[in-house]
């Protein structure tokens, strides 16, 4: 078995560290806020531990012997890689983490184009996401503030809506072509489908019950696609495999870039959204404060710019 290592004293070490750096006893005691004799002492019970001198002490200061020059090496870049990790910590700590809980479709459409915006803004904001599809109660998670869908509202929290639910069904330019699209809803009942699975009671518009606010009856004859994710609806949109249905603003800018073309004129519209939810009793940090200020503003003008806006009217 190896004879572990016996370090000297480590703080005798600091003493040694100050004093050859100054070559002055005196100096390194006025740096560490100590006497001249007290770094005298510490550096003689070095000097007794490791059985060797390390200064040759003369009449006009010290000077390191071949022994002192090597542990002040070893000893500069111990302290030097110790400072560093030391500057590193406090840095990471010094900086504020924002822990934000919303759902992947939310997160992967709309969160994610503007986080470069954000980290503008609050350069000093380390952001982490959280994303479920489930609901969640956000009381009894570690987040701090959630941007949640449904009708409110959340027990224990404060909300402030940010999007109301606005719907319209979405495809690609190539399904639309190939499917001779005339914009009536009974049409879109005989096509492909794609449909975000989720668990009863619905918390959002799903197809059977848009369908039923344009008075379609549904057949069941087309062939239907059910994904677990809403991302992966809007890729399976986008790829030519059925028809999704797209939430504004979360589908806005794949409609302007043309990678999705509305296949309805006119969006649907419910009492759910998207609302900005925070434990009442919880303290608001400043992180936080400033996080709400800029995703309501942001929110506002995305809502404002909704190529489907002046289709409600809103």
């Amino acid at each position: 078995m190896a004879t572990p290592r016996r370090l000297p004293p480590l703080q005798s070490l600091v003493f040694f560290e100050a004093a050859v750096r100054h070559l002055s006893f005196t100096a390194a005691a006025l740096e560490l806020g100590t006497s001249q004799p007290a770094v005298s002492q510490r550096i003689g019970l070095l000097e007794e531990d490791l059985g060797v001198p390390l200064f040759k002490r003369g009449h006009r200061g010290v000077s390191l012997t071949a022994d002192g020059l090597q542990l002040f090496n070893a000893v500069r870049d111990s302290l030097g890689s110790i400072g560093e990790a030391a500057a590193q910590i406090r840095s990471r700590r010094a900086r504020q983490v924002l822990t934000v809980a919303t759902d992947f479709g939310f997160a992967a459409y709309w969160l994610m184009p503007r986080l470069a915006a954000l980290r503008a803004l609050l350069p000093n904001l380390d952001v982490r996401i959280v994303t479920t599809q489930d609901p969640f109660d956000i009381r009894g998670e570690p987040v701090d503030i959630a941007i949640a869908f449904g009708a409110g509202p959340w027990p224990g929290c404060t909300a402030v809506p940010l999007f109301p639910e606005i719907v319209v069904p979405v495809c690609s330019p190539g399904f639309w072509a190939a499917h001779g699209l005339t914009g009536q809803a009974a049409d879109l009942a005989k096509l492909p489908l794609l449909h975000l699975e989720s668990a009863e009671p619905l918390r959002w518009l799903g197809w059977e019950n848009w369908f039923a606010l344009h008075g379609v009856a549904t057949t069941g004859e087309s062939h239907d696609l059910t994904l677990n994710n809403y991302p992966l609806v809007i890729q399976a949109a986008i790829a030519g495999q059925g028809l999704a249905l797209g939430w504004t603003p979360l589908v806005d800018d794949l409609v302007r870039n043309g990678q999705l073309v509305a296949a309805f004129a006119q969006p649907a519209t419910t009492a759910h959204g998207y609302f900005l939810v925070q434990p009442t009793a919880q303290r608001t940090p400043e992180s936080v404060q400033r996080f709400r200020q800029w995703i309501v503003g942001e929110c506002a003008s995305a809502l404002l710019h909704s190529p489907f806006l002046d289709k409600k009217g809103l």
